[in-house]
């Protein structure tokens, strides 16, 4: 029987370890982290959390709904049984009527049926580091090299210790002031999951510089499980030629060759990053979006005049 959980009716030790020992588990369903993407999420669970669905819930103008939060790729159904399209089926149909509306990325392990649910495919990319560098490297397109030479050449390096503010910095006053999608409360939340990962020895925080001081490309990756997770990375407009993305992401594939981990890029739905991407030798992989709209016509209508006006 699936049941519908208030937040805190919510058991999150029964719930991390259902988490831990699924067989597709992800960091983005840890309780630490939901907790601090949605605040006050909700869930449904099966046969004492055997199986579990995340509700990142929210409301608006009176109206609950579903959202994506940000800095989180995937959520859905997550078992410690083989998962079946039925299964997914029946966790969808059991989210409470509450909420109006609802879009949400499911996992790569979700299989939906079209026939009965708004879906669709966005697209992931992937890279196993179990083999050696040299065999990793030997995967990397011309450009990539090409581009390493440049950093190296450059006088690129590496560095180490770098304040999570600095890479939030570096996002906001470029990529993000460009796209400017993301709020503050978006960076105080990507600050916390910094902050946290560091906390707990499971988050990387690389950066790339000519010289002391100036980042030109940096990253943070957090590690759960099986997986690295390349959650948030940034460049510099003015210096973005120097290779320096492309050393970082290099150095980290050679620091963590030969492991049974997967390099999760986090992205490659834009075909621009997606090549980007692949030109590292990662795969594409695919997961589902699913749309729900219980909304009345006439509410219908003025979601999208006020999309319209926004510019959204």
């Amino acid at each position: 029987m699936i049941r519908y959980l208030r937040h805190k009716e919510i058991d999150t030790v029964k719930w991390d370890d259902c988490i831990q020992k699924s067989v597709n588990g992800m960091v983005y369903a840890r309780s630490w982290y939901l907790n601090i993407v949605s605040p006050g999420w909700e869930a449904l669970e099966q046969d004492d959390y055997s199986a579990v669905f995340p509700l990142p819930c929210a409301s608006r103008c009176g109206i609950r709904y579903l959202r994506q939060p940000f800095f989180t790729q995937q959520l859905g159904l997550f078992s410690r049984e083989p998962l079946s399209e039925e299964a997914v089926t029946a966790f969808l149909q059991a989210i409470p009527s509450q909420y109006r509306f609802a879009e949400l990325n499911l996992n790569s392990f979700n299989r939906v049926n079209g026939q009965l649910f708004d879906t669709g495919i966005r697209r992931n990319h992937e890279m196993e580091l179990v083999q050696s560098y040299d065999i990793l490297s030997g995967k990397y397109s011309q450009n990539v090299k090409r581009n390493l030479r440049k950093a190296i050449d450059a006088g690129v390096m590496i560095r180490r210790k770098i304040d999570p503010e600095e890479l939030i910095r570096l996002f906001s006053h470029n990529f993000g002031r460009k796209e400017g999608k993301l709020t503050y409360r978006d960076y105080m939340t990507i600050n916390q999951l910094i902050i946290h990962s560091l906390r707990q020895d499971s988050g990387i925080v690389m950066g790339a510089s000519q010289r002391e001081g100036a980042l030109d490309a940096a990253a943070f990756i957090l590690r759960d499980q099986n997986r690295y997770y390349f959650l948030f990375s940034a460049t510099d407009y003015q210096t973005r030629d120097n290779g320096a993305m492309f050393l970082l992401i290099d150095t980290f594939i050679r620091e963590h060759s030969s492991r049974p981990m997967i390099l999760d890029f986090e992205g490659g739905h834009d075909p621009n990053l997606g090549r980007f991407y692949k030109s590292f030798g990662a795969l594409e992989t695919g997961y589902p979006v699913v749309r729900i709209n219980r909304l009345s016509p006439l509410v219908k209508t003025g979601v999208k005049w006020i999309k319209k006006i926004r510019g959204k």
